[in-house]
This record gives C-alpha cells, structure tokens and sequence, in this order.
C-alpha cells in the first residue's frame, strides 16, 4: 500500500529551538517530513549529561527527508549568543526564516519561599525574554516576505489556580515561576500578534492540555503523572504543526493541543507526516 503524506511546508524556512530532544525534536521532524528546510538548536550538541538527545541525534532522524537540516548550538539563556540566531539560520537556509518555534524552556520546580532569584532570573530568560528576542529577530525578514507563523509553545501551569481552599497536584506551589514565565509568554505572544496583524505574520501559543512525557518533563514530574493525565507526542505536534500552516485570521490564540485537534477535526499523525492508522501493525510486513 502506498501511503501519501502531506507536504504542507515545502518551501519553507522552520527555525525550532530546543530541539535536542522532546516536543522540539518532534516538531523539527514533522516540519522536514512535510517538507521545510528546518535549523535546529538548542545546548546540546552531542550529549547531554543526564538527559537521553541531542542536536546530532536530532539530525540523524530528520535526515531521511531530503530536506536541508542545519545545525546551531547555542546558550538561550546568553542574550549574546542568541543575538544573532535567526540571521545565522537564515544563511544556513538560504533565506529568510518563515516558520519559528518557540519551544527551549527551563523548567525549575521549587517552592516559592526559598526560590533563589538566579533561578527565576534563567527560567524568565529562556521562556520570556529568548521567545521575544527571536520574535523580534524574525519579523523583519517575515514582514519583507508578506507571510510568517510564529508558535510559541506555553503550558497549562500558566492558569490561576482556584481558592481558596486550593487544590494542589503535584508539583503544587513549586512550578509556580515556570508557570508564570508561561503566562507572561502568553500575553505577549497574543500582544505581538496584535501589533503584526495585517502583515501576514500570525503569532500563537499552543500549550498541551495534559502532560507529555518528554525526556525533560519524565525527568521532573514522570513518577507523579498518572495515565489519564498524559497525552502522546503526536498529538501535541499535530497541534503544533496546524498552527504553523493556520490562515491569516487565526493569531493571538493561546491554544490547548486537544482542544484544537478537536476543533479543526485533525486527523492525528506520526512524525513521519503518515496518518497513524495506515501504520502496519506491530510485526506485520
């Protein structure tokens, strides 16, 4: 049986952070499966020291599409170093960046009354202040080219939680700087697309409705999560990827990845750009 894939980013220029490994090396593949040319980045080159993926890793799974991958390591919490990301990439794509995602995040869970301001200084670095940074890197080359996607990924932490009395899971109070580093991210996200609209520059967060065990957040919360507080990894990147090919009206939305999968009535697929039920099962040829 031959099975088709869509194409809906061939052409395009996909720059994705934090791409070693999780919810960033999952989009970079979707986005080279369905075509893009795609530079990734992130810290970790070649091993990280606790933590299973890496940018070489990442660029060995994305090979098989036979489009341009490209590499740039870089320190997002080095405002220096990120100074010139989007214009690397550009070289290295031969063009102009189109699609951003916003994905590298610093997770730090501990309790609010003993929280070191050096740490809530790095979490708001990477989720708040490297996002803007690279938003704003992008814009002229998008604004020149009359189109761009911008997807920030965010997270449920970001809501207020209801009280009192205050119903806590785990982590309770101690992701409370993640969270609103994620609700600041929001808010200018949906700002900047304000400030664009008309340009043909969408901007939107898409944050998952429930966890997705990444190497990252198995690491933080994988012994906490029960099952029916999981989603898989295609679902969040079917979510992701929409919202990189979403029309001109569709910006300033903090997504939720289910809510959108139903809403759109998306058809969830693989990585690899495949509808998962075509997929051959387990041991069959």
């Amino acid at each position: 049986m031959t099975v088709t894939t869509q194409r809906r980013f061939t052409g395009r220029r996909a720059l994705v952070t934090g791409a070693s490994r999780g919810i960033g090396a999952a989009v970079a593949e979707r986005l080279a499966a369905e075509g893009a040319d795609v530079v990734i980045t992130a810290r970790t080159l070649h091993e990280h020291d606790h933590l299973s993926g890496s940018l070489s890793e990442t660029v060995q799974r994305l090979a098989r599409y036979g489009t341009t991958v490209a590499v740039l390591a870089a320190d997002l919490t080095d405002a220096d170093a990120r100074a010139t990301l989007v214009a690397l990439a550009s070289e290295k794509l031969g063009g102009p960046v189109d699609v951003l995602v916003n994905n590298a995040a610093a997770a730090i869970y501990q309790p609010l009354a003993d929280f070191p301001l050096r740490r809530s200084r790095l979490v708001f670095e990477v989720n708040v202040h490297a996002p803007l940074d690279l938003m704003q890197q992008a814009l002229p080359g998008m604004r020149a080219g009359g189109q761009g996607w911008i997807v920030n990924l965010s997270s449920a932490s970001a809501r207020l939680q209801e009280g009192p009395p205050f119903t806590l899971v785990e982590p309770g109070t101690a992701l409370a700087v993640y969270a609103g580093s994620k609700a600041a991210l929001n808010r200018i996200t949906n700002g900047m697309a304000a400030e664009v609209h008309g340009t043909g520059i969408r901007v939107n967060t898409v944050q998952p409705r429930a966890a997705v065990l990444s190497e990252g957040a198995a690491a933080l919360v994988g012994d906490t999560i029960r099952p029916d507080q999981v989603e898989s990894m295609e679902q969040v990147v079917e979510a992701v990827t929409a919202l990189c090919a979403c029309p001109e009206d569709v910006t300033g939305r903090t997504g939720v990845s289910l809510d959108l999968l139903r809403e759109w009535q998306l058809t969830v697929h693989g990585l690899d750009a495949r509808p998962l039920e075509t997929r051959p099962a387990e041991g069959a040829p």
